[in-house]
């Protein structure tokens, strides 16, 4: 079967082009001009600014600062395109490199605006300013983010050190777990072609490579323990000299979401662990087995009548269904496939999972590991609801658009519960228990197993407090979180110490406790749902510009014009409500073993 590969030559046509070449000097010479309209304008912390001048000067850099986050955008995702497909291809790293580099200034220049909303009015320029007024969230925010500051000096110095510090180990990561390859019998594959094995037919091979991508992970697991403990000593250090609480608070505030939003949340997650674990126990028994094994977790069930799915009927499934909300959700998989933004073909060196990105205006890139089942059919409508989520921010400027990652799967989330639950009223009775499985099982991978994740993310915090975390202390961290969560619904002599090695997530300095918002993301998607069963026409109404307006004002906020309030558990309860009658028609649809 042959995949799709995304074309990125409509954007420029290599990496090595004088038209690619032009728009990267163009990204570093607008960064340099940025910086002299900030020196000009006197874009810093300052002891009071008088409002006529505070006007004048964000009027000047505004619409400057828009502009080259635009062409920033597109480069970025050129690189990015090359660097995800093939970490072995030099150029495209080198390019990468060079730009962080650049960054590091823009990074500093973000800084100092902040530091300057801090010292002035702000509500006075919004009062007095009308381009100030279309920016009113992000500048109230940012004027909170000055809080949270150290002198500019410091934030230079950490800023610099940024690309050397917690960059690099991220950097390692990703080489280092895209580039490894794990012996399968008389074979070698890719890590990530190991991990794809897990949804094998066959419980001999899904076994074989869970205990081969054990022992793949234990080869790595020195460099990539050093590369965590960096990372979040660099992490927890900064945010104790910007004044943050706790490790937590900073995700908090870039989420725009409140902490007893997240308590609330939290609180419905726990209660409803005994139910997944009736889900893991119904499994367990389809698979003739006592209690459910890591490696059986994402075990295809149905038998041998459930469908494989191509890559053009799953595309073409997924059309027809966007189809049935909208002729404009409908058009934005045909222009997908029409201008080439799929890749889907799995290949060494190129990474695990899937993503989108935008590129430029409403165009996005989306980025897959496609395999013949109804989970890649799922995945693709998740990533193209994220494409259409663009392009209706394609309509604000990059300051109004910086979507925070909680309300980020607000569209995916709502366009792969179409595709599933349509898929649940086609085809046999093996074809919905498989449906139903996909749907659990991402469910409490994002529920059940991101909790975990959580639980593990706060410990290390407060381990590298003290000192440097061990592989073996790792490893025990991470088995302790998946016994809170899963309990007895997992065996607990196979469960997966190396998570921890595996997620990318945790390796990021701007992206600690990253894995929570998807878990909102899910509940906060599966409530709108509901709303739109309920009043189809009326949801349609608000729902394109409640995208189009995610970086523009609080979650709850947002969620209160479908007259939800995400700051009470209540809610978060009705949306796994809906998961709890899946398992219920999971148990129901399970033949006793």
């Amino acid at each position: 079967m042959t995949l799709p590969r995304w074309d990125m030559s409509r954007v420029f046509s290599s990496l090595e082009s004088d038209e690619f070449r032009a728009a990267f000097a163009g990204v570093v010479a607008g960064i340099a001009e940025l910086r002299a309209r900030y020196d000009r304008a006197g874009i810093r912390k300052c002891d009071a600014a008088r409002d006529p001048a505070a006007i004048a000067a964000f009027e000047e850099v505004v619409g400057r600062a828009n502009a080259l986050a635009e062409a920033l955008r597109t480069v970025s995702a050129y690189i990015n395109a090359f660097v995800s497909t093939d970490s072995r291809d030099d150029v495209a790293q080198a390019r990468a490199s060079e730009l962080q580099q650049h960054l590091i200034e823009l990074r500093k220049l973000d800084t100092r605006f902040d530091a300057w909303v801090g010292s002035i009015d702000v509500e006075a320029l919004i009062e007095r300013s009308a381009v100030a007024r279309e920016h009113a969230f992000p500048l109230r925010k940012a004027a909170l983010a000055a809080r949270h500051q150290m002198t500019e000096l410091e934030e230079d110095l950490a800023a610099s050190l940024g690309p050397s510090g917690g960059a690099a180990w991220a950097r390692l990561h990703g080489n280092v777990a895209s580039q490894l390859l794990v012996p399968m019998g008389e074979i070698t594959l890719p890590m990530s072609a190991v991990r794809g094995l897990a949804h094998d037919k066959n419980p001999v091979v899904r076994r074989a490579a869970y205990d081969a991508e054990l022992k793949g992970w234990e080869r790595v697991a020195v460099p990539l323990a050093a590369a965590m403990n960096g990372i979040k000593g660099e992490v927890r250090t900064l945010n104790q000299r910007r004044g943050w609480h706790d490790d937590l608070a900073p995700m908090l505030f870039a989420n725009n979401i409140d902490r007893p939003t997240l308590e609330a949340m939290h609180d419905a997650c726990r209660e409803s662990f005994p139910d997944f674990r009736r889900y893991l126990h119904a499994k367990a028994r389809l698979l003739g087995k006592l209690r459910l094994p890591w490696y059986d977790m994402f075990a295809p069930v149905g038998g041998e009548a459930v469908r494989a799915w191509s890559f053009a009927d799953a595309a073409a499934f997924v059309v027809e269904q966007f189809g049935t909300y909208s002729g404009t959700l409908a058009d934005l998989p045909r222009r997908a496939l029409r201008e080439q933004w799929i890749d889907a073909e799995p290949r060494a060196g190129k990474r695990d999972g899937a993503f989108c990105m935008g590129v430029r205006g409403a165009e996005s890139r989306v980025f897959l590991n496609f395999e013949p089942s109804f989970s890649s059919v799922s995945t693709l409508a998740h990533e193209l609801g994220h494409a259409y989520h663009n392009t209706h921010l394609a309509t604000r400027p990059a300051m109004q658009r910086n979507t925070p990652m909680a309300l980020a799967e607000t569209a995916s989330i709502f366009c792969e519960t179409i595709v599933a639950n349509a898929a649940l009223q086609i085809g046999s009775a093996d074809e919905k228990l498989a449906v139903l499985e996909h749907q659990l099982q991402g469910s409490c991978q994002v529920v059940v197993d991101i909790h975990s994740r959580f639980l593990f993310e706060s410990r290390v915090f407060e381990g590298r407090a003290r000192r440097d975390l061990s592989v073996a202390e790792l490893n025990g961290l991470m088995l302790d979180a998946q016994r809170e969560t899963y309990g007895d619904g997992l065996d607990p002599d196979a469960r997966h110490p190396y998570m921890w090695a595996m997620k990318p997530h945790y390796y990021s300095t701007g992206r600690s406790f990253y894995n929570w918002p998807y878990t909102f993301g899910l509940l906060f998607g599966l409530g709108l749902y509901a709303r739109y069963r309920e009043d189809a026409e009326r949801f349609r109404a608000g729902y394109d510009d409640l995208l189009a307006s995610t970086g523009l004002h609080e979650a709850a906020a947002l969620a209160a014009r479908f007259g939800i309030d995400v700051r009470a558990a209540g809610f978060w309860r009705a949306s796994l409500d809906v998961v709890r009658e899946q398992i219920g028609e999971f148990e129901n649809l399970c033949p006793e073993k």
